[in-house]
């Protein structure tokens, strides 16, 4: 037992996620109604994480999904394979006309003082069709699984994703699994469907069995409906108003063990100052403070929680584990895309307090 947590030393798969697989649509620094040509990731949150775990640090990962048997679904298949993470699939025909569809998110970069834009083309998407049953959970976490993680976007797609995800955080638990849950708070997809109220109903069931919550302060407010403190931050990195909710997490949810998130202030859309926390059964650690020079943010804060996650899976100390993660998000922002491109190397110099410095 380490950090409250019962984690297995070995099993099959390291870790497992379950979550929509989509593709980003990226123009760079052009506005979409401007482009001309675009860059394809292949992202979502759960899956990013499992991505970024097998990749860099070199886990055994894998996803739970939806997947559509046409092209769109070949090529996001093909870059789960490439970067290494073991896909169970639920499988769907494309009618050829309208679906079901991998949902397309669109984006742009911005820069400076233009900020960057995301929305999202979700329409008869595949992942929001996803329920209960759709998996043999006994199956795959009888093959022995460490770690189980899913998150608030997924939850957010219908009335369906939400109860799968407590159905395999159930088995997940019975199969001595820990527990890992991404808030996520996403308005614009629980405003479609359900709203704020049933935004807190639906997550309560899934967080009732979560050993390890990750999300700031909004996230705690808006998912778990919890009440802020009154407490003005003076900066966006003062972590006194998220350690100030953690008593109230514990209280509603005496399980949780766990609750990290980064830390991060916006200067202009290329210069971000950075920093994480975490509360660790009953103790708070805190990162250093850097300052980004950033590329694409999308996908830094999976990129914290994976390297976070390797850390407590891989038995470092507390404060470590956080470190891991903040130099493993940092370093995700000066990169393409969603899904990592650094080296466990890169990842332990950066947290230890490497440089820029050239490398010869």
């Amino acid at each position: 037992m380490k950090y409250g947590l019962n984690i297995k030393p070995e099993g099959a798969l390291d870790f497992l996620s379950l979550g929509a697989l989509i593709h980003r649509l990226d123009p760079g620094i052009i506005p979409f109604r401007k482009a001309a040509e675009c860059q394809i990731h292949v992202s979502g949150g759960e899956f990013n994480c499992a991505a970024n775990l097998a990749d860099c640090f070199g886990l055994k990962t894998g996803v739970a999904s939806a997947m559509v048997d046409y092209p769109i679904g070949e090529l996001i298949a093909e870059r789960v394979k490439a970067m290494g993470v073991k896909p169970f699939y639920k499988r769907f025909k494309h009618n050829g006309v309208n679906g079901p569809n991998m949902a397309t998110v669109y984006s742009d970069r911005g820069l400076g003082v233009r900020a960057p834009v995301v929305f999202y083309n979700r329409a008869n998407e595949a992942g929001a069709l996803l329920k209960p049953g759709d998996f043999d959970w006994p199956a795959i976490f009888g093959q022995g699984v460490r770690w189980f993680h899913s998150g608030g976007i997924f939850a957010a797609l219908s009335e369906t994703t939400g109860e799968l995800i407590v159905e395999a955080m159930k088995a997940a638990k019975a199969a001595g699994a820990v527990t890992s849950f991404d808030l996520n708070y996403r308005a614009k997809l629980w405003n479609i469907w359900g709203g704020a109220d049933q935004a807190v109903s639906v997550i309560h069931r899934i967080v009732e069995n979560v050993d390890v919550l990750v999300g700031n302060e909004e996230d705690l407010q808006l998912g778990l409906g919890i009440a802020g403190p009154e407490v003005h931050s003076k900066s966006k990195l003062d972590p006194s108003t998220f350690f100030g909710m953690i008593g109230d997490v514990v209280k509603k949810y005496a399980q949780v063990k766990v609750v990290a998130t980064t830390l991060r202030e916006v200067h202009s859309t290329n210069h971000h100052s950075w920093s994480a926390v975490a509360w660790i059964d009953g103790q708070t650690y805190t990162a250093p403070e850097c300052e980004l020079n950033v590329l694409d943010r999308v996908g830094g804060g999976d990129g914290f929680a994976s390297g976070f996650i390797f850390g407590l899976l891989n038995g470092e100390a507390p404060l470590d584990a956080v470190k891991l993660g903040w130099a493993h998000g940092a370093l995700l922002t000066t990169f393409p895309g969603d899904t990592t491109m650094a080296t466990l190397e890169q990842v332990r110099a950066f947290a230890k307090g490497g440089s820029a410095r050239i490398q010869r």
